[in-house]
């Protein structure tokens, strides 16, 4: 007589479980989503030449900080910022196929943003969620590409190495949120006057003659501070002359909000934090539902 064995129930209370986790994670990202749907909408975009110090949204070309564009990695196309992943493909002790990263790496220089006005900033692109206009992956037999991409899509994929690559192009329109730093001030003129007094008295015979008006070999309280005084107006005359280009900066947000640059329409940013609220929620949703499910199941 044969011992039938019944199949053994589902286990209802890891599903539940797991599902009630999925739908914490995913509606905990739909909120967080929604705040910065809401951050992006209402932020007003401003211009460059009269956006106040803190958080802002411009729109712009992309333009290279300096007089060449910088070349990517992997590919060498001129480009403002550049992003590469390097796999290869392995077998673990079972037979199956996985991508383990051997090299990647991103651009940390500034590239520059010039507005309808002709007005500039930099952006600062550390730590900056980036859109790439360009993102292409291809494949080869060595740890480094021989050459960059394909012209046409490979049908076969030749190469256990993968090339990944994500690329800002120069002249690219971008809408940026970030926190807008200015550098245009004349800086730390306190600073600049005490080097200039401590240049100053490593010649004490030059400055005896300029300033010893009593010639008791001594400066005296007053003959100080006219010392200081010159100081100050040297140090602000060179300030106004001074050649240095000063330029504002677009970097990450000390408060926590979203550092964004997308080569997209302020419309389409906006649609775009929708529709991944929108997808979250969903998730979170189906989670619950699920959860539900598999308590009803298990009770």
């Amino acid at each position: 007589m044969h011992h039938l064995q019944g199949s053994q129930p589902p286990p209802y209370a890891l599903i539940a479980m797991a599902a009630a986790v999925l739908a914490l994670l995913a509606l905990w990202r739909f909120l967080a989503r929604l705040r910065r749907d809401r951050l992006v909408a209402d932020t007003p975009e401003v211009r460059i030449r009269s956006a106040a110090q803190g958080y802002i949204k411009v729109k712009g070309r992309t333009q290279p900080a300096g007089p060449a564009p910088t070349a990517a990695p992997l590919s060498t196309r001129p480009c403002v910022w550049w992003a590469y992943e390097i796999a290869h493909e392995e077998r673990d002790s079972r037979g199956n196929r996985h991508w383990h990263t051997t090299d990647s790496g991103s651009s940390v220089e500034p590239f520059a943003l010039v507005d309808d006005d002709d007005a500039r900033c930099l952006v600062g692109p550390v730590k900056a969620e980036i859109t790439p206009t360009a993102h292409n992956v291809w494949y080869g037999a060595t740890s480094w590409p021989m050459a960059g991409p394909p012209q046409s899509i490979a049908l076969l994929r030749l190469g256990s190495w993968r090339y990944t690559e994500r690329l800002l192009d120069v002249g690219a329109r971008v809408c940026v949120l970030g926190e807008f730093r200015s550098h245009s001030e004349t800086g730390d003129l306190t600073g600049s006057i005490a080097a200039k007094l401590h240049e100053w008295k490593q010649d004490q015979q030059a400055l005896l003659a300029r300033f010893d008006l009593d010639h008791d070999g001594r400066l005296s309280d007053a003959e100080w501070d006219a010392a200081r005084q010159a100081a100050a107006r040297e140090c602000q005359t060179q300030t106004l002359q001074s050649t240095i280009v000063r330029e504002s900066v677009i970097s990450e947000p000390t408060n926590g909000e979203p550092f964004l640059v997308a080569p997209l329409s302020e419309a389409a940013l906006e649609r775009r934090e929708k529709l991944f609220a929108g997808l979250y929620l969903a998730l979170g949703l189906v989670g619950v539902v699920v959860c539900a499910w598999a308590v009803g199941h298990a009770a």
